[in-house]
Protein backbone atom coordinates (compact mmCIF):
# COMPACT_ATOMS: atom_id res chain seq x y z
CA UNK A 1 0.00 0.00 0.00
CA UNK A 2 0.98 3.54 -0.35
CA UNK A 3 2.08 5.86 2.60
CA UNK A 4 -1.20 7.33 3.95
CA UNK A 5 -1.70 9.55 7.28
CA UNK A 6 -4.15 10.63 9.65
CA UNK A 7 -3.93 12.77 12.14
CA UNK A 8 -6.12 15.44 13.94
CA UNK A 9 -5.96 19.08 14.87
CA UNK A 10 -4.68 19.58 17.54
CA UNK A 11 -3.10 23.16 17.98
CA UNK A 12 -3.10 26.99 17.55
CA UNK A 13 -1.52 29.40 15.52
CA UNK A 14 1.30 31.28 14.81
CA UNK A 15 2.42 35.03 13.23
CA UNK A 16 3.50 34.28 9.71
CA UNK A 17 6.37 36.71 7.72
CA UNK A 18 5.55 38.19 4.58
CA UNK A 19 7.34 39.17 1.77
CA UNK A 20 5.59 40.91 -1.03
CA UNK A 21 5.70 39.06 -4.41
CA UNK A 22 7.95 40.34 -7.13
CA UNK A 23 7.94 37.42 -9.61
CA UNK A 24 5.55 37.35 -12.87
CA UNK A 25 2.95 35.12 -13.49
CA UNK A 26 1.54 34.29 -10.26
CA UNK A 27 -3.01 34.52 -9.48
CA UNK A 28 -3.80 33.94 -5.52
CA UNK A 29 -7.57 33.71 -5.57
CA UNK A 30 -10.07 32.45 -3.72
CA UNK A 31 -8.20 32.12 -0.46
CA UNK A 32 -9.01 33.46 2.85
CA UNK A 33 -6.94 34.70 5.40
CA UNK A 34 -7.02 31.89 8.59
CA UNK A 35 -5.22 30.63 11.53
CA UNK A 36 -2.23 28.50 10.81
CA UNK A 37 -2.12 25.23 12.29
CA UNK A 38 0.70 23.23 13.68
CA UNK A 39 1.23 19.31 14.12
CA UNK A 40 3.07 17.19 16.27
CA UNK A 41 3.55 13.13 15.22
CA UNK A 42 5.84 11.64 17.87
CA UNK A 43 6.49 9.03 15.21
CA UNK A 44 7.68 10.97 12.73
CA UNK A 45 11.65 10.73 12.40
CA UNK A 46 13.29 14.28 11.39
CA UNK A 47 16.79 13.56 12.43
CA UNK A 48 19.38 13.52 9.69
CA UNK A 49 21.56 11.20 12.20
CA UNK A 50 19.62 8.23 10.67
CA UNK A 51 18.80 6.57 7.47
CA UNK A 52 21.55 9.11 5.63
CA UNK A 53 23.59 7.71 2.82
CA UNK A 54 27.35 7.62 4.33
CA UNK A 55 28.64 8.76 0.63
CA UNK A 56 32.29 9.37 2.41
CA UNK A 57 32.90 5.60 2.07
CA UNK A 58 32.19 3.06 -1.21
CA UNK A 59 31.16 6.17 -3.51
CA UNK A 60 31.98 8.32 -6.07
CA UNK A 61 34.86 10.73 -4.57
CA UNK A 62 34.17 13.57 -6.06
CA UNK A 63 30.44 13.65 -4.67
CA UNK A 64 31.13 14.22 -1.20
CA UNK A 65 34.62 15.98 -1.07
CA UNK A 66 36.87 15.70 2.45
CA UNK A 67 36.42 18.29 4.97
CA UNK A 68 38.73 21.42 3.32
CA UNK A 69 41.78 22.31 5.87
CA UNK A 70 42.12 25.02 7.76
CA UNK A 71 42.29 27.94 5.81
CA UNK A 72 46.13 29.85 6.67
CA UNK A 73 46.48 32.63 4.16
CA UNK A 74 45.84 36.21 4.22
CA UNK A 75 41.76 36.97 4.91
CA UNK A 76 39.83 38.05 1.70
CA UNK A 77 36.80 40.27 0.93
CA UNK A 78 34.49 38.32 -1.19
CA UNK A 79 31.03 39.47 -3.06
CA UNK A 80 28.38 36.79 -4.01
CA UNK A 81 26.23 37.59 -6.51
CA UNK A 82 22.69 35.44 -5.79
CA UNK A 83 21.45 34.47 -2.68
CA UNK A 84 20.35 31.01 -3.76
CA UNK A 85 21.78 27.52 -2.35
CA UNK A 86 24.46 27.63 -4.18
CA UNK A 87 25.21 31.89 -3.55
CA UNK A 88 24.51 30.85 0.14
CA UNK A 89 26.77 27.50 0.42
CA UNK A 90 29.63 29.30 -1.28
CA UNK A 91 29.35 32.00 1.67
CA UNK A 92 28.86 29.52 4.69
CA UNK A 93 31.95 27.83 3.55
CA UNK A 94 34.11 31.38 3.12
CA UNK A 95 33.14 32.58 6.84
CA UNK A 96 33.66 29.25 8.09
CA UNK A 97 37.45 29.88 6.52
CA UNK A 98 37.60 33.90 7.85
CA UNK A 99 36.87 35.39 5.55
CA UNK A 100 34.39 38.32 4.56
CA UNK A 101 31.45 37.59 2.73
CA UNK A 102 28.71 39.98 1.23
CA UNK A 103 25.64 38.67 -0.85
CA UNK A 104 23.58 40.85 -3.20
CA UNK A 105 20.58 39.32 -4.63
CA UNK A 106 18.26 41.22 -7.22
CA UNK A 107 14.95 40.05 -5.43
CA UNK A 108 13.17 40.59 -2.26
CA UNK A 109 13.76 37.46 -0.63
CA UNK A 110 16.76 35.06 -0.48
CA UNK A 111 16.44 30.86 -1.80
CA UNK A 112 16.50 31.48 -5.27
CA UNK A 113 14.62 28.36 -6.75
CA UNK A 114 14.23 27.06 -3.14
CA UNK A 115 12.62 30.43 -2.16
CA UNK A 116 8.98 31.09 -1.01
CA UNK A 117 7.02 33.87 0.58
CA UNK A 118 3.94 34.86 2.21
CA UNK A 119 0.85 36.33 -0.06
CA UNK A 120 -1.03 39.01 1.80
CA UNK A 121 -3.86 36.37 2.66
CA UNK A 122 -0.82 34.12 4.71
CA UNK A 123 -0.52 31.80 2.30
CA UNK A 124 3.04 30.40 1.59
CA UNK A 125 3.71 30.09 -1.92
CA UNK A 126 6.24 27.95 -3.27
CA UNK A 127 8.47 28.38 -6.34
CA UNK A 128 8.88 25.02 -6.47
CA UNK A 129 8.24 21.30 -5.04
CA UNK A 130 11.53 20.16 -3.03
CA UNK A 131 12.29 16.59 -2.43
CA UNK A 132 15.41 15.39 -0.48
CA UNK A 133 17.23 12.17 -1.13
CA UNK A 134 19.05 10.28 1.19
CA UNK A 135 22.17 10.36 -0.32
CA UNK A 136 22.31 14.52 -0.39
CA UNK A 137 25.29 14.59 1.74
CA UNK A 138 26.40 18.17 0.70
CA UNK A 139 23.31 19.69 1.86
CA UNK A 140 22.83 17.61 4.71
CA UNK A 141 26.18 18.92 5.93
CA UNK A 142 25.13 22.23 5.39
CA UNK A 143 21.96 21.84 7.38
CA UNK A 144 23.71 20.23 10.20
CA UNK A 145 25.96 22.92 10.40
CA UNK A 146 22.99 25.70 10.31
CA UNK A 147 21.30 23.90 12.79
CA UNK A 148 18.50 22.84 10.08
CA UNK A 149 18.84 19.09 10.75
CA UNK A 150 15.60 18.60 12.34
CA UNK A 151 13.26 20.14 9.58
CA UNK A 152 13.01 17.35 7.59
CA UNK A 153 10.13 14.56 7.50
CA UNK A 154 11.26 11.45 6.28
CA UNK A 155 8.85 9.82 4.46
CA UNK A 156 8.59 6.22 4.18
CA UNK A 157 10.55 4.37 1.96
CA UNK A 158 8.50 4.16 -1.15
CA UNK A 159 8.05 5.38 -4.21
CA UNK A 160 4.40 6.18 -5.00
CA UNK A 161 2.78 6.12 -8.71
CA UNK A 162 -0.62 7.36 -9.02
CA UNK A 163 -2.75 5.85 -12.13
CA UNK A 164 -5.34 7.35 -14.09
CA UNK A 165 -8.51 5.97 -12.48
CA UNK A 166 -6.76 6.35 -8.75
CA UNK A 167 -5.31 2.90 -9.07
CA UNK A 168 -1.52 2.84 -7.18
CA UNK A 169 1.81 1.64 -8.51
CA UNK A 170 5.19 1.34 -5.95
CA UNK A 171 8.75 1.17 -5.99
CA UNK A 172 9.07 -0.24 -2.42
CA UNK A 173 12.53 -0.21 -0.82
CA UNK A 174 11.00 -1.29 2.05
CA UNK A 175 12.96 -4.64 2.47
CA UNK A 176 14.57 -6.81 5.49
CA UNK A 177 17.99 -6.31 3.80
CA UNK A 178 19.81 -2.93 2.34
CA UNK A 179 21.49 -2.48 -0.84
CA UNK A 180 22.05 -3.64 -3.57
CA UNK A 181 18.75 -6.17 -2.62
CA UNK A 182 16.03 -4.04 -1.71
CA UNK A 183 16.60 -2.31 -4.79
CA UNK A 184 16.07 -5.76 -6.84
CA UNK A 185 13.26 -6.72 -4.66
CA UNK A 186 11.42 -3.14 -5.22
CA UNK A 187 12.03 -4.04 -9.25
CA UNK A 188 11.16 -7.15 -9.57
CA UNK A 189 7.98 -6.87 -7.17
CA UNK A 190 6.39 -3.52 -8.64
CA UNK A 191 3.04 -3.31 -9.58
CA UNK A 192 3.36 -0.38 -11.67
CA UNK A 193 4.81 -2.44 -14.50
CA UNK A 194 3.75 -5.65 -15.93
CA UNK A 195 5.70 -9.16 -15.60
CA UNK A 196 7.44 -9.04 -19.09
CA UNK A 197 8.39 -5.02 -19.03
CA UNK A 198 9.63 -5.96 -15.03
CA UNK A 199 11.96 -8.94 -16.51
CA UNK A 200 12.92 -6.18 -19.69
CA UNK A 201 13.74 -3.64 -17.03
CA UNK A 202 15.66 -5.66 -14.90
CA UNK A 203 17.90 -6.88 -18.09
CA UNK A 204 18.79 -3.39 -18.80
CA UNK A 205 20.08 -2.87 -15.42
CA UNK A 206 21.93 -5.82 -15.43
CA UNK A 207 23.52 -4.66 -17.97
CA UNK A 208 24.10 -0.99 -16.71
CA UNK A 209 27.29 1.00 -15.28
CA UNK A 210 25.12 0.36 -12.11
CA UNK A 211 26.25 -3.07 -11.26
CA UNK A 212 29.74 -2.18 -11.37
CA UNK A 213 29.00 0.97 -8.81
CA UNK A 214 28.69 -1.82 -6.29
CA UNK A 215 32.55 -2.75 -6.23
CA UNK A 216 33.89 0.51 -8.36
CA UNK A 217 31.99 3.41 -8.05
CA UNK A 218 34.39 5.89 -9.45
CA UNK A 219 34.67 3.58 -12.51
CA UNK A 220 31.67 3.38 -12.67
CA UNK A 221 31.28 7.24 -12.40
CA UNK A 222 33.33 7.51 -15.38
CA UNK A 223 31.56 4.80 -17.47
CA UNK A 224 28.38 6.97 -16.87
CA UNK A 225 30.14 10.01 -17.83
CA UNK A 226 30.87 8.42 -21.11
CA UNK A 227 27.27 7.79 -21.68
CA UNK A 228 26.02 11.53 -21.16
CA UNK A 229 26.14 11.93 -25.42
CA UNK A 230 22.92 9.62 -26.00
CA UNK A 231 19.28 9.63 -24.46
CA UNK A 232 18.40 7.71 -21.69
CA UNK A 233 15.79 6.04 -24.08
CA UNK A 234 18.19 5.25 -26.63
CA UNK A 235 20.67 3.54 -23.98
CA UNK A 236 17.60 1.40 -22.07
CA UNK A 237 15.95 0.25 -25.48
CA UNK A 238 19.32 -1.22 -26.62
CA UNK A 239 20.08 -2.72 -23.18
CA UNK A 240 16.68 -4.29 -23.85
CA UNK A 241 14.45 -2.28 -21.72
CA UNK A 242 10.51 -1.79 -22.95
CA UNK A 243 8.94 1.77 -24.23
CA UNK A 244 6.25 0.80 -21.68
CA UNK A 245 8.50 0.68 -19.06
CA UNK A 246 9.68 4.48 -20.03
CA UNK A 247 6.22 5.67 -20.44
CA UNK A 248 4.84 4.17 -17.18
CA UNK A 249 7.88 4.42 -14.80
CA UNK A 250 10.85 6.09 -16.04
CA UNK A 251 9.73 9.52 -17.72
CA UNK A 252 7.78 10.58 -14.09
CA UNK A 253 10.97 10.00 -12.63
CA UNK A 254 12.88 11.79 -15.31
CA UNK A 255 10.49 14.50 -15.38
CA UNK A 256 11.22 14.81 -11.41
CA UNK A 257 14.63 15.04 -11.51
CA UNK A 258 15.47 17.00 -14.90
CA UNK A 259 11.86 18.11 -15.72
CA UNK A 260 12.07 16.68 -19.54
CA UNK A 261 11.18 12.89 -20.25
CA UNK A 262 13.27 10.06 -21.41
CA UNK A 263 13.85 10.24 -25.04
CA UNK A 264 15.71 13.86 -24.02
CA UNK A 265 17.38 13.41 -21.07
CA UNK A 266 20.82 12.30 -20.91
CA UNK A 267 21.70 8.82 -19.59
CA UNK A 268 24.25 9.99 -17.65
CA UNK A 269 21.83 12.01 -15.62
CA UNK A 270 19.37 9.08 -14.66
CA UNK A 271 22.25 6.57 -14.01
CA UNK A 272 23.95 8.92 -11.84
CA UNK A 273 20.61 8.75 -9.44
CA UNK A 274 20.25 4.46 -10.27
CA UNK A 275 24.04 4.12 -9.36
CA UNK A 276 23.06 5.95 -6.17
CA UNK A 277 20.16 3.87 -4.97
CA UNK A 278 21.89 0.43 -5.98
CA UNK A 279 24.87 0.87 -3.69
CA UNK A 280 23.43 3.02 -1.21
CA UNK A 281 20.52 1.65 1.15
CA UNK A 282 19.02 4.88 2.26
CA UNK A 283 19.61 7.19 -1.76
CA UNK A 284 16.54 5.97 -2.81
CA UNK A 285 14.62 7.22 0.80
CA UNK A 286 12.85 10.53 0.46
CA UNK A 287 12.53 13.96 2.79
CA UNK A 288 10.22 16.86 2.49
CA UNK A 289 10.84 19.92 4.76
CA UNK A 290 8.24 20.60 7.67
CA UNK A 291 6.87 23.63 6.17
CA UNK A 292 8.10 26.39 3.82
CA UNK A 293 11.32 26.67 2.51
CA UNK A 294 11.89 30.04 3.73
CA UNK A 295 11.22 29.22 7.39
CA UNK A 296 12.88 25.87 7.41
CA UNK A 297 15.58 25.57 4.95
CA UNK A 298 16.79 29.85 3.74
CA UNK A 299 15.84 31.15 7.14
CA UNK A 300 18.29 28.99 9.17
CA UNK A 301 21.36 29.29 6.29
CA UNK A 302 20.41 33.20 6.25
CA UNK A 303 21.36 33.48 10.12
CA UNK A 304 23.89 31.28 10.31
CA UNK A 305 25.52 33.22 8.15
CA UNK A 306 24.77 36.59 9.60
CA UNK A 307 25.54 35.57 13.14
CA UNK A 308 29.46 34.94 11.30
CA UNK A 309 29.56 38.58 9.96
CA UNK A 310 28.15 37.68 5.97
CA UNK A 311 26.06 40.04 5.00
CA UNK A 312 22.80 40.28 2.53
CA UNK A 313 22.07 43.01 0.13
CA UNK A 314 18.69 42.64 -1.18
CA UNK A 315 16.93 44.32 -4.42
CA UNK A 316 20.31 44.98 -5.28
CA UNK A 317 21.07 44.26 -8.95
CA UNK A 318 24.61 44.05 -10.94
CA UNK A 319 24.14 46.17 -13.84
CA UNK A 320 27.60 45.17 -15.23
CA UNK A 321 30.87 43.39 -14.29
CA UNK A 322 33.45 45.88 -14.59
CA UNK A 323 36.98 44.74 -15.95
CA UNK A 324 40.34 45.68 -17.30
CA UNK A 325 43.62 43.52 -18.74
CA UNK A 326 47.19 43.48 -17.51
CA UNK A 327 49.87 44.39 -19.51
CA UNK A 328 50.54 40.66 -19.44
CA UNK A 329 47.50 39.92 -21.22
CA UNK A 330 45.28 38.81 -17.79
CA UNK A 331 41.74 39.37 -17.25
CA UNK A 332 40.58 40.88 -13.86
CA UNK A 333 37.69 42.14 -12.31
CA UNK A 334 37.90 45.86 -11.36
CA UNK A 335 34.27 46.04 -9.65
CA UNK A 336 30.72 45.17 -10.12
CA UNK A 337 28.15 47.99 -10.73
CA UNK A 338 25.43 47.35 -8.76
CA UNK A 339 22.03 49.64 -8.72
CA UNK A 340 18.80 49.15 -6.21
CA UNK A 341 16.14 51.36 -7.54
CA UNK A 342 17.67 54.57 -8.53
CA UNK A 343 20.86 53.98 -6.50
CA UNK A 344 24.01 53.16 -7.80
CA UNK A 345 27.46 52.11 -6.35
CA UNK A 346 30.41 50.51 -7.47
CA UNK A 347 31.55 47.04 -4.98
CA UNK A 348 34.77 46.31 -4.66
CA UNK A 349 36.18 42.63 -3.84
CA UNK A 350 39.05 40.04 -3.85
CA UNK A 351 36.96 38.05 -5.29
CA UNK A 352 33.50 37.72 -7.27
CA UNK A 353 31.16 35.00 -7.59
CA UNK A 354 28.10 34.61 -9.77
CA UNK A 355 25.84 32.17 -8.16
CA UNK A 356 23.56 32.30 -10.36
CA UNK A 357 21.29 30.01 -12.84
CA UNK A 358 21.89 29.71 -16.63
CA UNK A 359 19.52 32.61 -17.92
CA UNK A 360 21.36 34.64 -14.70
CA UNK A 361 24.79 33.98 -15.73
CA UNK A 362 24.37 34.66 -19.27
CA UNK A 363 22.79 38.09 -18.93
CA UNK A 364 25.92 39.14 -16.52
CA UNK A 365 28.51 38.08 -18.63
CA UNK A 366 30.05 40.79 -20.96
CA UNK A 367 29.87 40.26 -24.59
CA UNK A 368 33.49 40.11 -24.95
CA UNK A 369 34.30 37.12 -22.80
CA UNK A 370 32.63 34.53 -25.11
CA UNK A 371 35.96 35.45 -27.02
CA UNK A 372 36.85 32.14 -24.43
CA UNK A 373 35.27 28.90 -25.21
CA UNK A 374 35.12 28.46 -21.25
CA UNK A 375 32.18 31.44 -21.31
CA UNK A 376 30.57 30.89 -24.79
CA UNK A 377 30.51 27.31 -24.09
CA UNK A 378 27.54 27.99 -21.18
CA UNK A 379 25.57 29.63 -24.19
CA UNK A 380 24.97 26.34 -25.37
CA UNK A 381 22.92 25.30 -22.00
CA UNK A 382 19.34 26.34 -21.83
CA UNK A 383 17.39 25.92 -19.08
CA UNK A 384 13.44 24.13 -18.81
CA UNK A 385 10.26 26.18 -18.52
CA UNK A 386 8.21 24.73 -15.62
CA UNK A 387 5.39 25.57 -14.25
CA UNK A 388 4.54 25.04 -10.13
CA UNK A 389 0.89 25.31 -9.17
CA UNK A 390 -0.90 25.18 -5.69
CA UNK A 391 -4.72 24.32 -5.25
CA UNK A 392 -5.94 24.16 -2.18
CA UNK A 393 -9.13 22.25 -1.88
CA UNK A 394 -11.86 22.27 0.53
CA UNK A 395 -11.43 18.15 0.90
CA UNK A 396 -8.72 15.84 1.19
CA UNK A 397 -7.65 14.94 -2.42
CA UNK A 398 -5.70 11.65 -2.01
CA UNK A 399 -7.76 10.27 0.03
CA UNK A 400 -9.14 6.97 -1.73
CA UNK A 401 -9.27 4.82 0.92
CA UNK A 402 -12.74 6.24 2.76
CA UNK A 403 -14.92 8.75 0.77
CA UNK A 404 -16.50 10.11 4.49
CA UNK A 405 -12.94 10.50 5.62
CA UNK A 406 -11.85 12.67 2.49
CA UNK A 407 -15.15 14.99 3.04
CA UNK A 408 -14.41 15.59 6.91
CA UNK A 409 -12.27 18.55 7.89
CA UNK A 410 -11.25 17.36 11.51
CA UNK A 411 -8.28 15.34 10.76
CA UNK A 412 -5.67 15.30 7.35
CA UNK A 413 -5.59 11.99 5.45
CA UNK A 414 -4.51 10.90 2.30
CA UNK A 415 -1.04 10.12 0.83
CA UNK A 416 2.35 11.67 2.66
CA UNK A 417 4.93 11.14 0.10
CA UNK A 418 6.15 12.36 -3.12
CA UNK A 419 3.59 11.10 -5.74
CA UNK A 420 4.85 10.56 -9.12
CA UNK A 421 2.25 9.88 -12.48
CA UNK A 422 2.73 9.21 -16.06
CA UNK A 423 -1.03 10.21 -16.85
CA UNK A 424 -1.02 14.11 -16.42
CA UNK A 425 0.90 16.64 -17.39
CA UNK A 426 2.22 16.83 -13.82
CA UNK A 427 4.67 14.10 -13.67
CA UNK A 428 5.12 14.72 -9.52
CA UNK A 429 3.44 16.44 -6.96
CA UNK A 430 2.78 16.45 -3.29
CA UNK A 431 0.11 17.13 -0.55
CA UNK A 432 1.61 19.87 0.97
CA UNK A 433 -0.85 19.63 3.97
CA UNK A 434 0.13 16.15 4.32
CA UNK A 435 4.04 16.32 3.94
CA UNK A 436 5.09 19.20 5.58
CA UNK A 437 1.78 20.20 7.45
CA UNK A 438 4.07 23.21 9.67
CA UNK A 439 3.01 25.85 7.65
CA UNK A 440 0.71 24.03 5.41
CA UNK A 441 -1.59 21.75 7.33
CA UNK A 442 -4.30 24.68 7.91
CA UNK A 443 -7.58 23.75 10.40
CA UNK A 444 -10.77 23.47 8.38
CA UNK A 445 -9.26 23.03 5.04
CA UNK A 446 -8.48 20.46 3.39
CA UNK A 447 -5.35 19.33 0.61
CA UNK A 448 -3.18 21.85 -0.68
CA UNK A 449 -1.98 19.97 -4.02
CA UNK A 450 1.70 21.28 -5.32
CA UNK A 451 1.69 20.12 -8.51
CA UNK A 452 5.36 20.58 -10.88
CA UNK A 453 3.87 20.80 -14.97
CA UNK A 454 7.04 19.22 -17.22
CA UNK A 455 7.29 20.49 -19.51
CA UNK A 456 6.06 23.59 -18.65
CA UNK A 457 6.41 25.08 -22.70
CA UNK A 458 2.51 24.25 -23.55
CA UNK A 459 1.41 26.02 -20.37
CA UNK A 460 4.23 29.30 -20.55
CA UNK A 461 1.64 31.35 -22.73
CA UNK A 462 -1.59 30.37 -20.97
CA UNK A 463 -3.61 32.63 -18.64
CA UNK A 464 -3.29 31.21 -15.22
CA UNK A 465 -7.21 30.26 -14.94
CA UNK A 466 -6.66 28.28 -17.78
CA UNK A 467 -3.66 26.39 -15.89
CA UNK A 468 -5.78 26.33 -12.97
CA UNK A 469 -8.93 25.13 -15.16
CA UNK A 470 -6.80 22.36 -16.67
CA UNK A 471 -4.74 21.25 -13.74
CA UNK A 472 -7.92 20.62 -11.79
CA UNK A 473 -9.40 18.35 -14.50
CA UNK A 474 -6.16 16.10 -14.63
CA UNK A 475 -6.26 15.60 -10.60
CA UNK A 476 -9.81 14.89 -11.49
CA UNK A 477 -8.60 11.87 -13.54
CA UNK A 478 -6.05 10.77 -11.20
CA UNK A 479 -8.70 11.00 -7.75
CA UNK A 480 -12.03 10.18 -8.71
CA UNK A 481 -13.15 10.04 -5.02
CA UNK A 482 -12.45 13.73 -4.77
CA UNK A 483 -15.25 14.47 -7.18
CA UNK A 484 -17.60 17.58 -5.82
CA UNK A 485 -14.33 18.67 -4.04
CA UNK A 486 -13.59 22.60 -4.69
CA UNK A 487 -10.20 24.45 -5.19
CA UNK A 488 -10.61 27.79 -2.86
CA UNK A 489 -7.04 29.03 -3.33
CA UNK A 490 -4.76 28.51 -5.59
CA UNK A 491 -1.61 29.82 -7.28
CA UNK A 492 0.74 29.85 -10.39
CA UNK A 493 4.40 30.17 -10.25
CA UNK A 494 6.10 30.02 -13.91
CA UNK A 495 9.60 29.63 -14.42
CA UNK A 496 10.83 30.76 -18.46
CA UNK A 497 13.95 28.69 -17.90
CA UNK A 498 14.07 26.38 -14.26
CA UNK A 499 17.06 23.57 -14.05
CA UNK A 500 19.27 23.72 -17.22
CA UNK A 501 18.21 20.92 -19.96
CA UNK A 502 20.37 17.90 -19.38
CA UNK A 503 20.07 16.37 -22.74
CA UNK A 504 22.49 14.65 -24.24
CA UNK A 505 26.00 15.92 -25.13
CA UNK A 506 25.43 18.99 -22.91
CA UNK A 507 27.89 18.38 -19.98
CA UNK A 508 31.13 19.06 -21.82
CA UNK A 509 29.70 23.03 -21.72
CA UNK A 510 29.00 22.81 -18.20
CA UNK A 511 31.85 25.57 -16.68
CA UNK A 512 34.35 24.78 -13.77
CA UNK A 513 33.93 26.92 -10.79
CA UNK A 514 37.19 28.49 -11.58
CA UNK A 515 37.35 30.86 -14.56
CA UNK A 516 40.08 32.23 -16.58
CA UNK A 517 39.44 35.63 -15.00
CA UNK A 518 41.94 35.39 -11.97
CA UNK A 519 39.37 36.57 -9.34
CA UNK A 520 36.25 35.72 -10.64
CA UNK A 521 34.13 32.10 -9.75
CA UNK A 522 31.17 30.65 -10.32
CA UNK A 523 28.71 28.81 -8.01
CA UNK A 524 25.18 27.09 -9.36
CA UNK A 525 24.04 23.74 -9.75
CA UNK A 526 24.68 24.09 -13.43
CA UNK A 527 28.27 24.11 -13.11
CA UNK A 528 30.53 21.47 -13.06
CA UNK A 529 30.38 18.80 -9.96
CA UNK A 530 29.34 14.85 -10.19
CA UNK A 531 25.43 15.42 -9.31
CA UNK A 532 23.11 16.23 -11.63
CA UNK A 533 20.91 19.86 -11.38
CA UNK A 534 19.95 20.13 -7.83
CA UNK A 535 19.57 21.73 -4.67
CA UNK A 536 22.64 18.65 -3.76
CA UNK A 537 24.32 19.85 -6.93
CA UNK A 538 24.10 23.27 -6.06
CA UNK A 539 25.41 22.77 -2.28
CA UNK A 540 28.38 20.98 -3.84
CA UNK A 541 29.29 23.38 -6.00
CA UNK A 542 29.24 26.61 -3.30
CA UNK A 543 31.81 23.66 -1.45
CA UNK A 544 33.73 23.65 -4.63
CA UNK A 545 33.88 27.52 -5.53
CA UNK A 546 35.05 28.43 -1.85
CA UNK A 547 37.78 25.53 -2.19
CA UNK A 548 38.97 27.71 -5.32
CA UNK A 549 38.74 30.57 -4.16
CA UNK A 550 41.30 29.40 -0.72
CA UNK A 551 43.40 28.09 -2.83
CA UNK A 552 43.77 31.16 -4.77
CA UNK A 553 44.06 33.64 -1.34
CA UNK A 554 47.75 34.82 -2.14
CA UNK A 555 47.61 34.94 -5.28
CA UNK A 556 44.06 37.16 -4.80
CA UNK A 557 45.80 39.12 -2.08
CA UNK A 558 48.54 40.04 -4.73
CA UNK A 559 46.31 41.13 -7.01
CA UNK A 560 44.50 43.19 -4.53
CA UNK A 561 47.49 45.41 -3.66
CA UNK A 562 48.26 46.09 -7.47
CA UNK A 563 44.68 47.42 -8.40
CA UNK A 564 45.02 49.70 -4.80
CA UNK A 565 48.43 51.06 -6.30
CA UNK A 566 46.91 51.69 -9.54
CA UNK A 567 43.71 53.07 -8.56
CA UNK A 568 44.10 54.41 -4.31
CA UNK A 569 41.22 56.95 -4.96
CA UNK A 570 38.93 54.07 -5.47
CA UNK A 571 39.14 53.15 -1.63
CA UNK A 572 38.01 56.12 -0.52
CA UNK A 573 34.68 56.33 -2.27
CA UNK A 574 32.13 56.40 -0.09
CA UNK A 575 29.81 54.34 -2.24
CA UNK A 576 31.71 51.36 -2.50
CA UNK A 577 33.12 48.73 -0.30
CA UNK A 578 36.66 49.01 1.61
CA UNK A 579 38.83 46.84 0.19
CA UNK A 580 40.46 44.77 3.31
Amino acid sequence: MASSVCFPATSAAGNRRRFRSELSGIILSGGRRTSQLKTYRSDVRSSLDTDVSDMSVNAPKGLFPPEPEHYRGPKLKVAIIGAGLAGMSTAVELLDQGHEVDIYESRSFIGGKVGSFVDKRGNHVEMGLHVFFGCYSNLFRLMKKVRADKNLLVKEHTHTFVNKGGSIGELDFRFPVGAPLHGINAFLTTNQLNTYDKARNALALALSPVVRALVDPDGAMRDIRNLDSISFSDWFLSKGGTRASIQRMWDPVAYALGFIDCDNISARCMLTIFSLFATKTEASLLRMLKGSPDVYLSGPIRKYITDRGGRFHLRWGCREILYAKSDEGETYITGLAMSKATNKKTVKADAFVAACDVPGIKRLLPAEWREWEFFDNIYKLVGVPVVTVQLRYNGWVTELQDLGRSRQLKRAVGLDNLLYTPDADFSCFADLALTSPEDYYIEGQGSLLQCVLTPGDPYMPLPNEEIIKRVTKQVLALFPSSQGLEVTWSSVVKFGQSLYREGPGKDPFRPDQKTPVKNFFLAGSYTKQDYIDSMEGATLSGRQASAYICEAGEELVALRKKLSALEPSESTRTDELSLV
